[in-house]
């Protein structure tokens, strides 16, 4: 397929708004596809090269790309960062760049998906000395022969902001209705993202669905090494709501880590968060941990990390943690300054068997028979099944003492039923009102001593129907000034969000700069606390947090999991009742 194909896709997906019609868009796109460009081209449209559980990285940042494109285009670099600053985005300065070049080649050989797709994923690949180099030629190579519009995308593409808002569910729409007859829509509906569930990959399953129909869908099973879509939970406005909600349940205490799933298959050990990112290399003790204490020649089984102060031995927060989530270096030096505990709580699959369709009293029987613990270190998930209220509020309680979330209330007979949450599965209860997780999408430059920092940061919930993140409050309470030196020793090792740790984050995607007023990008999801929703016409959604106070950064999250307007709404509707 030609790649100017798939960029006229792009330009009328980003034109249109409808679900429902993005959904036929990319059905009529997959039905053309010839079966090796499938896998391609459903991640293309995700803006992807990757599956999502990959660890392979493009790695291009801005001033390359500015390189890219100057190379190009013939443009000197400095008038690509005047654009640039005035655009906020490179894919506009590329296109608009193309279209005023001054000399066109002539007989140039129109680009291919597949050229497009080949030269991204070995930018990945590319590794060691001169790796930035070769980086730059494949990509200015595939600019140098695209299109205005080809380029635009391709840029948008490599740095992660295509923005044409195609979310997992349309994929999973325009796939069944691609290749799938409306009286057997339903079904398909649910095969497919059955199997993306077990495979994070719609490439793959729409590949199956186009060659293969629902008998090759319904064939698809676990693949050791590959992350599968997490069991999640709902929450629960109280503890005896919770433990009401079900015949025999089981509390546990909610942790407040990071939720990891770890597979073994043929001796080796993945590890991967709730986003299906891959975090084995950063946790060799975790790896060795498993080699030694659990039980199997191949099994998926589930847990919680939890980062522990080496002097105290207490639980330090989840912020702490994501130091370690995201070292890429210097791994050995990190383990010491901040150790783990793990705390298991589910089997999802031993050794040739799944455990979707046994209850979940069934699954923590074989989780223990399969775990040696070592108390403090490596163990089993803190449980106590009762349905009486007060020894769970004295469980609940301890919980909240020892600085955890609070807890999870867990119905015995339930399923595990990956990527959704369901009811009668698991309930969360926690002592605050049901947080948000809102992306940043502004802010103030800082002054006094806070100035070189960005501060009065403006959030924004998800619209579902345009896919644009809209305005609903401005946080400045819950950060310190900058990372606190531990006592006795110089191991910057951060307890809390900082100011300084925020702008730094928050700088690569920074869109417009105007005196002291910042839009940002929405790519960083931070959960946060208020005492109520207000109406309010100042902000575009309608609706202002009160009090808003930053709780935690949601590494955990991408922009796609930020919660939405019609949850905002649905909050502020229960909140009046």
């Amino acid at each position: 397929m030609y790649y100017s194909r798939l960029a006229d896709t792009y330009e009328e997906l980003e034109k249109t708004p409808a679900k429902l019609k993005k959904s036929g868009i990319i059905a009529r796109l997959l039905k053309e596809s010839e079966p090796k460009e499938m896998g391609m081209i459903v991640l293309l449209l995700q803006g992807k090269v990757f599956p999502i559980w990959s660890e392979k990285e493009l790695g291009i940042a801005n001033l390359l790309m500015i390189k890219a494109i100057s190379s190009a285009t013939g443009f000197p670099a400095q008038k690509v960062e005047e654009r640039f600053k005035r655009t906020g985005d490179l894919g506009l300065v590329v296109e608009e760049l193309i279209k005023n070049k001054r000399q066109s080649t002539l007989f140039r050989k129109r680009l291919m998906v597949e050229k497009v797709f080949g030269n991204l994923q070995k930018i990945a690949e590319v590794e060691g000395k001169g790796s930035q180099d070769r980086k730059f030629q494949l990509v200015s190579e595939i600019i140098g022969s695209a299109e205005a519009k080809e380029a635009k995308y391709i840029v948008r593409t490599v740095l992660g902001e295509l923005r044409v808002g195609v979310a997992e569910g349309i994929v999973r729409d325009a796939i069944a209705e691609a290749f799938f007859h409306e009286n057997e829509r339903k079904e398909a509906i649910n095969a497919i993202e059955w199997g993306w569930f077990l495979t994070g990959d719609y490439g793959e399953i729409a590949g199956i669905a186009k060659e293969k129909g629902l008998v090759g869908l319904r064939k698809v099973r676990l693949d050791i090494g590959k992350p599968i879509q997490v069991l999640l939970a709902e929450k629960s406005p109280s503890l005896i709501d919770a433990l009401e909600s079900f015949d025999e349940c089981a509390i546990e205490v909610k942790y407040d880590g990071a939720r990891v799933q770890i597979h073994k298959k043929e001796g080796k050990i993945w590890l991967y968060t709730r986003r299906l990112e891959n975090i084995t290399k950063q946790f060799p003790d975790l790896v060795e941990l498993v080699k030694k204490h659990v039980k199997g020649s191949e099994f998926i089984i589930e847990g919680e990390i939890l980062a522990i102060d080496p002097k105290t031995h207490r639980p330090m927060t989840f912020q702490t943690l994501s130091q370690r989530i995201h070292r890429k270096y210097d791994i050995e030096e990190t383990i010491k300054q901040i150790p783990i505990q793990v705390n298991l709580f589910d089997v999802i699959y031993l050794n040739g068997k799944s455990f979707f369709e046994s209850a979940f009293k069934e699954r923590r029987k074989v989780l223990e028979s399969i775990i040696s613990e070592v108390p403090g270190k490596f163990q089993l998930a803190e449980e106590l099944i009762t349905k009486d209220l007060q020894k769970a509020e004295k469980f609940y309680k301890k919980a909240l003492e020892e600085n955890q979330e609070g807890v999870m209330v867990k119905n015995l007979k339930a399923l595990y039923q990956p990527g959704r949450r369901v009811a009668g599965g698991w309930l969360k209860v926690k002592p605050t009102m049901e947080n948000l997780d809102l992306a940043i999408v502004g802010a103030q430059w800082g002054t006094g001593k806070r100035a070189g920092w960005m501060s009065s940061f403006v959030l924004g919930a998800r619209d579902e129907k345009t896919g644009r993140f809209l305005e609903c409050g401005m946080m400045g309470t819950g950060l310190k000034e900058k990372e606190q030196e531990r006592e006795g020793d110089k191991s910057r090792l951060q307890s809390s969000v900082t100011f300084q740790n925020l702008t730094k984050m928050l700088k690569p995607y920074i869109e417009s700069d105007k005196g002291s007023s910042i839009k940002i990008r929405p790519k960083v999801v931070v959960e946060v606390a208020y005492e109520e929703i207000q109406k309010s016409p100042n902000y575009e959604s309608g609706y202002a947090l009160r009090f808003p106070r930053i709780l935690r950064i949601r590494f955990d999250k991408g922009i796609e999991q930020a919660d939405t307007l019609k949850r905002l709404e649905r909050l502020y509707e229960q909140q009046k009742k």
